[in-house]
């Protein structure tokens, strides 16, 4: 059961205006995941439009049942929520699991891990003068 014909016109455009805007975002993301080459390029383009998709097809829903004048519904706030906190939690573990499998297979590409030094400028100038000496060598 459809109630379309009871959403005003300005309404309408705007929830229209909206799911274009989420269903396009998605689609952005999609199309970021084909196109870069690397996985740690192609997890970003998703992860966004994911995100930022569902947020612009929810915002849709809730103005479309606001105008409706049913009862505030809290499960659209909460998929909202579950989805900005676990998309980018799920992003960065699987983008840290690969980061330590390529670094423990040794792949090219990665960079090294190095620990930041709590040392002053000046411990890092030596420490830095003297790996290029050791380099040198």
């Amino acid at each position: 059961m459809t109630h379309a014909a009871d959403l005003p016109a300005w309404a309408a455009l705007l929830t229209a205006f909206f799911v274009l805007l989420g269903s396009g975002l998605t689609l952005l993301g999609a199309i970021g995941l084909l196109r870069f080459g690397s996985f740690y390029e192609r997890v970003h383009a998703p992860t966004l439009g994911t995100t930022w998709g569902a947020g612009g097809i929810l915002i849709a829903s809730i103005i479309c049942f606001t105008v409706l004048q049913s009862p505030p519904a809290l499960h659209e706030i909460l998929i909202a929520a579950f989805v900005i906190v676990t998309t980018p939690v799920s992003l960065m573990l699987l983008a840290r699991a690969a980061l330590y499998r390529d670094r423990t297979e040794n792949n090219d590409g990665v960079p090294a891990f190095e620990a930041e030094s709590e040392g002053t400028e000046e411990e890092a100038a030596q420490k830095s003068s003297a790996q290029k000496q050791i380099k040198g060598k």
